[in-house]
């Protein structure tokens, strides 16, 4: 039923082109053999018939070949990021609007000015069309100020709260994944919990870094790398959290972690990370980062000074006499006295608990041994041990 209200349109708007074109000819004299035998509306009428017919035998051909091209272009369409519709949607109007302007005055040039108006719409609202992919951060990034301005000025009116609330639940969407985090691991599991929303961002530049690694000559990095991609194919597939690839670069610098934070300011976007330099540096420049160690770090069970635990110690510490054992989060325990105690089970007793950004450190003191006793050792045993 649509296919047939589709031809029949089609057949119409052939049909007018047809009496335009009948009556065009009869203006400029060019069909001279039917001037003189049929008036200008018999001959108007026939050649709109003709343009009709044609239209009718063709517009199955049009409506196939219509829906082949929204076709292709929904698939090209899906595969482009958001932020290049954007902005190249954004660059098309403003295109647009510079050939409106401009047109209004050459339309007025004989024969020539229609032809030139069209052939300006076309060329800037193409020139806009590309500046506005190219440079879809510099727009983008300036509507993002919009925000910020107007949070001002209602400071200054004392009725801030509606703007900073908007420019919040604006920028409150996308996580930005860094190298280090994808590579660690724990955001997929962070991410199957539920407590991570909105969408997973992954920079172009940071999937090249991830290739690199993978490509390494070095086994342990090779290994490295492609367990991230691997973190990567796991996260988009079997994960809710929607996952996009940021594919444009910041051709201007060089380094991984700057383009993060550039890309962090542009977007207003949160880091997700566990690099340590990488999260001072973001906070410097103003950029919120959401570092997996703190998260780790804020979810381990507290412990307290005078609380007893039983440990092995596995090495010597760095100050003379101390041991290090490790919890089975990976937390570090430092041991007074505890190098005698080297692979031995041992009670201790927390004496302080030091939290910082690259993780938790406990200090203790022996207060027992479990199983064996500790090893007696001489002054001849020790100063051997030390040599």
């Amino acid at each position: 039923m649509i296919r047939n209200i589709i031809r029949g349109i089609i057949t119409l708007i052939f049909g007018g082109i047809g009496f335009y074109a009948g009556f065009i000819l009869l203006r400029f004299d060019l069909l001279p053999f039917l001037s003189g035998q049929l008036s200008p509306i018999w001959i108007s009428s026939i050649i709109a018939l003709i343009f009709a017919v044609i239209g009718f035998l063709i517009a199955p051909k049009c409506i196939d070949g219509f829906l082949v091209l929204v076709r292709w272009m929904d698939t090209r369409l899906t595969k482009i990021p958001t932020h290049d519709l954007m902005g190249g949607a954004i660059g098309i109007i403003i295109g647009l609007i510079i050939a409106s302007l401009l047109s209004n005055t050459i339309s007025q040039i004989p024969f020539l000015g229609p032809v030139l108006s069209i052939l300006i719409s076309l060329s800037l609202g193409y020139l806009g069309l590309i500046l506005g992919v190219k440079r879809k951060e510099d727009i983008l990034g300036f509507f993002n100020i919009l925000p910020r301005l107007r949070g001002e000025k209602g400071e200054k009116s004392k009725e801030p709260k509606a703007e900073l609330l908007h420019e919040q639940l604006s920028n409150s969407n996308y996580k930005i994944l860094d190298t280090s985090v994808i590579i660690d691991g724990r955001i997929a599991d962070i991410v199957k919990t539920g407590f991570v929303e909105g969408v997973l961002l992954i920079p172009g530049f940071v999937l090249e870094e991830l290739r690199h690694i993978a490509d390494s000559s070095d086994l342990l990095k090779r290994n490295r790398g492609r367990r991230g991609l691997d973190i990567l194919n796991h996260i988009s597939k079997e994960t809710v959290i929607k996952v996009e690839i940021y594919e444009q670069d910041f051709e201007d610098i060089a380094e991984v972690d700057s383009k993060l934070v550039r890309l962090g300011q542009v977007l207003g976007a949160p880091i997700l990370t566990n690099d340590y330099n990488l999260n001072k540096v973001a906070e410097l420049q103003g950029v919120k980062v959401l570092n997996i160690n703190e998260l780790a770090n804020a979810v381990k069970p507290v412990v307290l000074p005078g609380e007893e635990m039983v440990v092995q110690v596995m090495k010597e510490g760095k100050e003379a006499g101390q041991g290090v054992a490790y919890l089975d989060d990976g937390t570090m325990i430092v041991v007074d006295t505890g190098r005698r105690y080297m692979g031995q089970h041992l009670t201790v007793l927390v004496t302080s608990v030091l939290q910082t950004a690259a993780g938790r450190m406990i200090f203790a003191k022996p207060k027992g041994v479990v199983g064996k006793k500790p090893m007696d050792l001489s002054s001849t045993d020790e100063v051997n041990l030390l040599g």
